[in-house]
C-alpha cells in the first residue's frame, strides 16, 4: 500500500495535466478507490491511543484525481438511467447488507455486514459500519466516517468534507444516534455511544454546552455517552439582541447504556425535545 500512496502522491503533483486519456493513471486512481469500496482502508479512522482523528489524505487525493480521470457516462440500473462518471455499488447480498428500493451507494464507499440502507445515499469515500441503519432519505456525503451500530434517523444529513485533503472529515462513532432531521457538517464529531435529539445542528462552530453547569464543551463534537439537544442561547450585536444556535448536553449515561426507543423518548420529552 505504502507503493500505491507513494504513486498517487505523484499523480496529486501533475493533477492539472492528468485527463481520462491517462489509462494508467486511472488504474492507479481506481485501485485505491478499490480499497476503500471493500473496507481494507478509509479516509479517516479514530486514534485509540490519542482520541485524535486521522485523515489518510492520499486517499481523499485519489478521489479527487478520480474525478479527473473518467468521463461521463450512461449508467443503466433496472428502469433508472444515469449520467455520471462513477458506477454505483452492487454485490449488497453478499457483502450481507440489506438495500431497499431508491438506496443507493456509490462506488468507493463502504458498507459493513449488517448494514440496513432504507431509500437512502452513500456517496463516494463513505464508510458505514457494520450493523448501522441509514434511515430514509438520510444521506452520508463524501468521506463521512459511521460507526459500527449507528443508527441514522429519516433525513439526517452528514455532511463528507472531501476538500482540502487535509480536511477532517464528519465522524459518528460505535453505537450512537442520530436524530431525525439533524444535520452534521463540516468536520463535527458525535461521539461513542451518544444521542443527538431531532432537528439539530452541528458543526466546528457550534457551541456544546453542559446544561448542568453552563460550562461550554467545546465546538462541534457531542461527547461520548451522553444525551444531546438543539437549543439557542442569546447574543448581543449592534443590531440587537437575538438568538443562536447550540447543542445542549442535558444527560450522561453509563458508557455501554443503549436507549431503548421508550426510555430516549421519556429522556428527551423532559426538556421538550423529541427524537
Amino acid at each position: 500500500m505504502a507503493d500505491l500512496q507513494a504513486q498517487i502522491e505523484e499523480l496529486w503533483e501533475r493533477r492539472g495535466g492528468l485527463s481520462p486519456a491517462d489509462t494508467d493513471a486511472a488504474e492507479l486512481v481506481e485501485e485505491a478507490i478499490d480499497l476503500l469500496d471493500k473496507g481494507e482502508a478509509r479516509v479517516a479512522e479514530v486514534d485509540p491511543a490519542t482520541d485524535e482523528i486521522v485523515v489518510h489524505e492520499w486517499l481523499k487525493k485519489s478521489i479527487l484525481l478520480l474525478f479527473s480521470l473518467r468521463g461521463m457516462e450512461t449508467i443503466e440500473h433496472g428502469p433508472f438511467e444515469y449520467a455520471d462518471k462513477l458506477p454505483l455499488k452492487h454485490g449488497f447480498a453478499e457483502a450481507g447488507v440489506r438495500a431497499l428500493p431508491g438506496a443507493s451507494a456509490r462506488w468507493g464507499s463502504f458498507l459493513g455486514r449488517g448494514v440496513v440502507l432504507m431509500p437512502s445515499y452513500v456517496n463516494i469515500g463513505a464508510w458505514v459500519g457494520a450493523g448501522t441503519m441509514v434511515d430514509t432519505w438520510a444521506t452520508v456525503a463524501s468521506c463521512g466516517q459511521i460507526g459500527e451500530r449507528v443508527h441514522l434517523s429519516g433525513g439526517v444529513g452528514i455532511g463528507g468534507v472531501l476538500e482540502p485533503p487535509n480536511a477532517v472529515p464528519v465522524v459518528v462513532e460505535d453505537d450512537a444516534f442520530v436524530g431525525s432531521r439533524c444535520m452534521v457538517t463540516g468536520g463535527a464529531r458525535i461521539g461513542k455511544g451518544a444521542v443527538l435529539g431531532a432537528g439539530s445542528f452541528l458543526d466546528p462552530s457550534i457551541p456544546v454546552i453542559d446544561a448542568e453547569t453552563g460550562e461550554e464543551l467545546s465546538r462541534g463534537v457531542v461527547p461520548p455517552w451522553c444525551v444531546a439537544i438543539r437549543a439557542s442561547r442569546r447574543r448581543e450585536y449592534p443590531g440587537g439582541e437575538f438568538f443562536v444556535p447550540c447543542v445542549l448536553v442535558i444527560k450522561r449515561i453509563a458508557e455501554g447504556e443503549r436507549h431503548d426507543k421508550a426510555q430516549l423518548n421519556e429522556v428527551l420529552r423532559e426538556h421538550g425535545a423529541s427524537t
